[in-house]
């Protein structure tokens, strides 16, 4: 293991990422609030209560949840393909390092955002809402797993993007959607039986429902079966890149 270039490589995103913070880091913050404000505490004086908590409670881990995933995509997606887009990836590629050590670089420095961001909301709804985790192991776990989940993706779409707009391609019409109706603003409680039936086929409601768990104490699926679910689809994503960075999938020319 070459440690000098794999902490190089999670410095050099970390520092891309606080370089350009008006972008990553206060959005995904600014956005959060309005939510609280909109939705948790405007639309919440209709809703009683939901799993035990008031609803701008509930609404908490479902916006931590839907920043992380946003975070760690963009995050990889972006900088692989800007590598690629401007031949700078060739440093890397001539570095004594393995396509384990490059994809698990990029997968850190993700990760270390992904924390920031979700450290940052984690303090608002302790703030505004007055809610914090009760099952902290639980909380960080989730969001290392589903980190590395959709930095792994973000990086295969990195790969697969012959232009920055098909970057978004997933987010767009994949990912916000799924989040939406994953259980961000409501439990699956809530939801016609057909729907909760449905709920199960989409992978994002696992990390939602697993990750409110650690805040409510209350999840509609056992929480051992959601990370499972997290843990396959992450192994699934991890092995096609570092497939795919092994053999040099357009990253050489």
């Amino acid at each position: 293991m070459n440690y000098v270039a794999l902490w190089t490589l999670v410095k050099r995103e970390v520092i891309r990422s606080l370089k350009i913070i008006n972008q990553v880091i206060w959005p995904p913050i600014i956005t959060t609030l309005l939510y609280v404000f909109v939705f948790g505490l405007a639309l919440g004086r209709a809703i009683p209560s939901v799993q035990g908590v008031t609803y701008a409670q509930f609404l908490i881990p479902g916006l931590i949840m839907l920043q992380v995933i946003d975070a760690s995509y963009g995050e990889c997606s972006s900088s692989l393909f800007q590598g690629r887009f401007m031949n700078s990836i060739q440093e890397l590629l001539i570095a004594p390092m393995s396509a384990f050590e490059v994809v698990a670089g990029y997968i850190l420095g993700s990760l270390a955002r992904s924390l920031l961001i979700a450290g940052l909301i984690t303090s608002l709804g302790i703030v505004l809402v007055h809610i914090a985790p009760r099952d902290w192991p639980l909380f960080l776990g989730v969001i290392v797993l589903v980190s590395v989940l959709f930095s792994a993706l973000g990086l295969i779409f990195g790969l697969l993007a012959e232009k920055f707009d098909q970057i978004a391609i997933l987010t767009t019409f994949v990912i916000t959607p799924l989040t939406f109706v994953g259980g961000v603003f409501t439990s699956a409680e809530m939801l016609p039986p057909v729907l909760r039936r449905l709920q199960l086929f989409n992978p994002i409601f696992y990390t939602i429902d697993a990750f409110r768990r650690s805040y409510t104490g209350h999840s509609y699926l056992s929480p051992a079966f959601s990370i499972a679910m997290i843990v396959l689809l992450a192994a699934i994503a991890l092995a096609v890149i570092l497939r795919l960075t092994a053999i040099g999938y357009k990253l050489r020319t």
